[in-house]
């Protein structure tokens, strides 16, 4: 796998103290709101799991699982593959995305959560790539890990085909790789 990638974007190290810095944040904010806090599966996997851990508040946790992607490209089509679990009418929602790219996925989740009546919704996205936003997507994230350029990125949860997910870090894919 390590001969796949061109760079390292962002390290183990710069990932643990960025999300270490957005719990102090998400902590602060959801204290005594009681949240849910909805992963969108399966890349955000890894991210959710140390993030939660950061979040110092009682909180729920759920999930949703949407599919939008073949290989490196999107589809254009969302299929809900998992809903939220629970009830979220009046409760304090926290959306945690592996990454905000063209925003049909976000865009698309968002608007079937909030359509359930939550009392608040907001979105914490691990990375955050507007170069690559789809025309009409006005959906921001609340909460940014980092921005980052246009580049097929893998690791840390993000997958090509299924593969790399498993890095400790953010990496460009080599466009052989994928080519």
């Amino acid at each position: 796998m390590e001969q796949d990638i061109q760079e390292i974007l962002i390290t183990t190290a710069q990932l643990q103290e960025r999300i270490r810095e957005l719990g102090e944040i998400l902590t602060a904010e959801y204290s005594g709101k009681d949240p849910i806090i909805v992963g969108v599966l399966k890349g955000v996997v890894v991210f959710y799991a140390d993030m939660i851990r950061q979040i110092k508040t009682p909180c729920q946790m759920d999930f949703m699982w949407l599919s939008s992607y073949a290989g490196t490209d999107s589809t254009g089509e969302i299929q809900v593959k998992r809903d939220v679990s629970q009830p979220i009418q009046g409760r304090h929602v926290l959306i945690l995305e592996d990454i905000f790219e063209t925003g049909s996925s976000l865009d698309f989740t968002y608007s079937h959560l909030l359509a359930k009546g939550p009392a608040s919704l907001k979105i914490c996205t691990l990375l955050d790539k507007p170069s690559r936003r789809k025309p009409g997507i006005t959906l921001q994230a609340d909460y940014v890990g980092f921005t980052i350029p246009n580049a097929f990125v893998v690791g840390y949860g993000l997958d090509f085909n299924e593969y790399y997910r498993n890095l400790p870090y953010i990496g460009v894919l080599k466009p052989e790789a994928y080519s």
